[in-house]
């Protein structure tokens, strides 16, 4: 049985898929675990998880075991105009959005490359397609992990798959 290892499970998409994820065993990270969000199972772990925190991290990786796909969820909004957002406010949103998937996904690439298999999914927004009025933080950060796949890509046939 395959593992997947999904962030961001509190609430939205990553609950969604964690809830739908049949015939995986399913990892659901949050930042504080609540299992009522889920019907029983023996294929559900949930873990804590901060992407913002590496200590955090490194723990809940270890805590997952071996992980054949990893799906980057986790993020927030920040909506109104740009000049009136406050910059730790951005920041925040960065740090989950942009960094929290860099961070996650660095942390699985050594198993997955050990193994020779492994998928990582980065789930971004619809605002990168077409970006909006008064979510620029959002859709900046989200944009920013659009093109981190193709970059981050080597010509070794052990590379993790993206």
């Amino acid at each position: 049985m395959k593992t997947i290892l999904i962030t961001g499970c509190s609430s939205g998409y990553g609950l969604a898929t964690a809830r739908h994820s049949r015939g995986w065993n399913v990892v659901a990270t949050m930042r504080q675990p609540r299992a009522d969000l889920f019907p029983v199972s023996d294929r559900l772990c949930l873990v804590a998880l901060d992407v913002t925190d590496d200590a955090i991290i490194a723990a809940a990786i270890d805590e997952a075991g071996p992980i054949d796909v990893l799906v980057n969820i986790a993020g927030f909004g920040l909506f109104g105009a740009l000049e009136a957002s406050l910059l730790a406010k951005i920041r925040a949103v960065y740090a989950t959005n942009t960094l929290g998937t860099i961070a996650m996904t660095q942390a699985v690439i050594p198993q997955m490359r050990e193994r020779s298999a492994g998928i990582i999914v980065n789930v971004t927004s619809s605002a990168t397609l077409a970006p909006f009025p008064l979510a620029a933080a959002h859709t900046g950060s989200k944009t920013a992990i659009q093109a981190l796949p193709a970059a981050s890509r080597t010509n070794s046939r052990r590379s993790a798959s993206w």
